[in-house]
């Protein structure tokens, strides 16, 4: 099973962990979880006037193996108004425009999209519980 949970912050409220929103799918083939602006397809829904988030901007994927992975869908724009950065444990690294990146098995880490005009952003928890 993968669980997200997802907190979105703006500068006043750095630190804060009201509004924050869960979600979980079974680790089997094909499990989609999505995080966006659009809640006809997105599990989690950042707030609708945070335009530095795609309708759909990040989907976990659960593959044939039961291995979770994360892509930053691209969205409308040739160019983000926003940065994703992929956090386990002591390693962060950044997520491409359009870029894939496998979860650990068994582990837990953070998925950070950033408002590269505002102090905002949307902090997506994860753990993959075997």
């Amino acid at each position: 099973m993968l669980e997200l949970t997802m907190a979105s912050v703006s500068g006043a409220d750095a630190g804060a962990t009201a509004g924050m929103l869960m979600a979980d799918a079974p680790s089997e083939p094909g499990a989609v979880l999505r995080v966006g602006r659009d809640t006809s397809v997105c599990r989690l829904v950042t707030p609708e006037d945070w335009l530095f988030v795609s309708r759909v901007h990040l989907e976990f994927v659960c593959g044939p193996d039961g291995a979770w992975q994360v892509t930053w869908l691209r969205g409308s724009q040739p160019e983000p108004s926003s940065e994703v950065r992929l956090t386990v444990g002591d390693h962060a690294q950044p997520l491409a425009y359009g870029g894939t990146a496998p979860l650990p098995r068994g582990g837990n880490g953070e998925v950070v999209i950033h408002d590269r005009t505002a102090p905002r952003s949307v902090n997506v928890g994860f753990y993959h519980e075997v």
